[in-house]
């Protein structure tokens, strides 16, 4: 026997140098394992890339690390070429009956209705009434554009850039037949439309616009909203209106990229969980009111008067904190850069009444969720998942980062001013009329 392997004690260093190795390498590819499972069937990616952009676009700078290192609730995923077969055939034998929507012109994109008018549609879904849901103001985008987007008859990835605030970027791991039936669809404006311009991405020879998969859709925004973030809010909620015959949508915000394919995440997060609508819960909130104070705290929006009238009317018509009774909802508070959407009944109609509130208040679409789903008859059927997997099939990146630009989309100047909400002196104890609201909470939450 050699005379190295005599020693006891270095045999037994090698054992546990060996072992600690494994150990550590299984340690650091779990997160992935543990929240992303796919089965032995071959996955069937394109593997060619989908465009090339010029180094000066910077489409990959300033992407954001995650920190969760473990996932509490995988994903499975089914092998893909089965995916793609039943989401095809489903797409095809598609019945559902269409909702009715009112006309008519207004002084806003939406209507801007009272609060007794907007209530008085969350208890009424059958579909002989008319549900108020945008569009009394026209989006004006060109015949060309519209014609696709009305030929659009499976799944629709749909995302915007307005102010030129994002890069576009290609979505990955897309199969191979995937585009036979997922359209791509970006919105923008001028502005967008004149940094890619800038960049030698388009050309202003052609009336259509098309960069790798993602189609652009020039939008007039004149006669819209002042607010970006808020025309951007249009294609986001109403993409069962622009989009008439897609079966199903993900909303994905432009600074996100996809990184699974849009036909496994529409069979694991939605089709397999029998769901209307599937969003990751807020990573680091699970009430509503701590998401508005944090939208005032960090300046989301500066019209802190707003937030304050906006959260009390929601707490006199029924607004609570979560609690155990509002299972299966896990949260009250999503993330919603990434949305997947069955378009059918329930959806549409919750869609269109979180666009009613957003047009009544602003464009922080988390303060309403909540009310919006807990107050809607029937409910919606979601999949709230887990934050650790939105981790594993987006990758998210910071805005466009310009020298002396406002950090507010609700002030797109240099001049911060923010509106302080007025003290109610009626409340000695000044928390105004959702006192209920908050006791309830912080006997919850244990503050």
């Amino acid at each position: 026997m050699p005379l190295l392997l005599r020693s006891n004690r270095l045999c037994v260093s090698c054992f546990f140098l060996f072992t600690s190795l494994v150990i550590a390498f299984c340690v650091a590819i779990s997160p992935s394992i543990k929240c992303l499972l796919f089965r032995a069937a071959p996955y069937d990616p394109i593997r060619s890339p989908l465009f090339s952009y010029p180094s000066s676009y910077g489409e990959h700078k300033h992407v954001l690390p995650t920190f969760r290192s473990s996932c509490s609730s995988p994903v499975f995923f089914s092998d893909y070429p089965s995916v793609f077969k039943e989401i095809q055939q489903y797409c095809q034998d598609w019945t559902d009956l269409p909702l009715s929507y009112m006309q008519g012109k207004a002084a806003t994109f939406g209507g801007n209705f009272s609060i007794d008018k907007r209530v008085s549609f969350f208890d009424q879904l059958q579909q002989r009434t008319e549900f108020p849901c945008g569009f009394f103001k026209p989006f004006t985008v060109n015949d060309y554009d519209r014609v696709e987007m009305v030929g659009c008859k499976g799944v629709v990835v749909v995302s915007a850039i307005f102010g030129d605030h994002d890069k576009i970027r290609q979505p990955k791991g897309l199969g191979s037949k995937t585009l036979d039936i997922t359209c791509f669809f970006m919105f923008v404006d001028d502005a967008t439309l004149k940094g890619l311009l800038n960049h030698n991405l388009i050309s202003l020879e052609s009336n259509e616009y098309k960069i790798g998969v993602w189609r652009l859709v020039n939008v007039s925004t004149e006669g819209l909203y002042k607010n970006p973030a808020m025309n951007g809010v249009i294609p986001k909620y109403l993409v069962h209106r622009l989009f008439p015959n897609a079966k199903y949508s993900i909303w994905v915000d432009a600074k996100l990229q996809l990184v699974v394919d849009p036909l496994l995440l529409i069979h694991s997060l939605l089709t397999k969980e029998g769901v209307d609508m599937a969003i990751s819960r807020h990573p680091f909130f699970t009430h509503t009111m701590e998401e508005a104070m944090a939208t005032t705290r960090w300046r989301k929006w500066l019209n802190v008067e707003e937030i304050k009238m906006q959260m009390e009317t929601y707490c006199e018509n029924g607004l609570r904190p979560w609690s155990s009774s509002k299972l299966p909802y896990i949260s009250d508070v999503p993330d919603t850069a990434l949305i997947l959407r069955k378009h059918g009944v329930g959806n549409n109609i919750f869609s269109c009444l979180m666009f009613n509130e957003l047009d009544a208040y602003n464009h922080r679409d988390q303060l309403a969720f909540a009310y919006v789903r807990d107050k809607m008859n029937p409910k919606i059927k979601m999949n709230m998942f887990e934050v650790e997997v939105l981790e594993q099939i987006v990758l998210e990146y910071r805005h466009n980062l310009k020298r002396g630009a406002s950090s507010s989309p609700s002030n797109p100047g240099n001049r911060v001013k923010i509106i302080r909400a007025q003290p109610d002196v009626s409340a000695a104890n000044g928390l105004g009329k959702c006192q209920g609201y908050f006791s309830e909470m912080w006997g919850e939450s244990h503050y």
